[in-house]
């Protein structure tokens, strides 16, 4: 027997939503991975490394999942609940966790890291990224890409303008702010959600798919959506994600 829309709302409407861990969703919905596997990338970078920052880093996960970290291991956090998760994840693996403010300078010295990484930024400053990389330094990340999820966003908003978002942009500003891109990969990625608990569970926590959401401002469309996934099964979506790797011109320092 099928779950209410009322079971289902209550439920996804009060569970926490701190943090960048999507375990919740775990036969509810599912996402393609890219194809890149960007925690291997991510691991063999950081095995290689001796001074690494990760931007934005969420919660934490990503790094605590790693099974080796450099020797100096850096990670920044604007948003306090996640800056709290972060701290508990990754002091204990020896990892430093600092608070910035979410604007477009580093709080570090130029020069002090050879490697850099961010998944999923919510902007990049290319320029700062530059500055704190050593020469022969890399940074590494996979982003959101142009027009992800906008099948769910055009659900609730109505048409939308194409995304901006696109990896030939964003090449284009590593290339101006002194770095060469080494890697640049695009690709589209099916998703499908199989309740509408799983929905509003997604909206609450990427806060940017649909602006302003709540399941009060929302409800009719929400209930509708229900029927449709009871009648016709999972509503189908697709993420957008790119793979950018960018180098600092330099030989690494010995």
């Amino acid at each position: 027997m099928s779950r209410t829309y009322e079971d289902l709302r209550r439920e996804a409407a009060t569970v926490s939503v701190d943090g960048w861990d999507f375990s919740w969703l775990e036969g509810r919905a599912s996402e393609e991975r890219p194809s890149w596997g960007y925690s291997r990338l991510l691991g063999e970078r950081m095995a290689r490394a001796r001074a690494a920052l990760d931007v934005q880093t969420g919660g934490g996960e990503i790094l605590a999942g790693l099974p080796e970290l450099p020797p100096v291991t850096v990670a920044t956090e604007s948003w306090p609940p996640n800056l709290a998760l972060a701290a508990s994840r990754l002091r204990p693996r020896g990892a430093a966790v600092v608070a910035d403010d979410g604007g477009s300078r580093l709080p570090f010295l130029a020069g002090v890291f050879d490697l850099v990484v961010s998944r999923h930024p919510v902007e990049t400053y290319w320029t700062e990224i530059a500055r704190v990389l050593r020469p022969g330094g890399t940074y590494l990340s996979q982003q959101v890409g142009p027009r992800s999820v906008f099948e769910l966003a055009e659900y609730f908003l109505g048409p939308l303008e194409s995304s901006a978002r696109d990896p030939e942009d964003a090449a284009a500003a590593a290339r101006a702010a002194g770095l060469e891109v080494v890697d640049l990969r695009l690709e589209r990625l099916r998703m499908e959600f199989d309740d509408v608990g799983a929905v509003i569970y997604f909206l609450r926590k990427v806060i940017w798919i649909v602006p302003g959401f709540s399941v009060e401002r929302y409800q009719d469309r929400l209930r509708a959506l229900h029927d449709r996934i009871e009648a016709e099964g999972p509503f189908v979506a697709h993420s957008s994600r790119f793979l950018i790797e960018a180098r600092k011109p330099g030989d690494a320092a010995a």
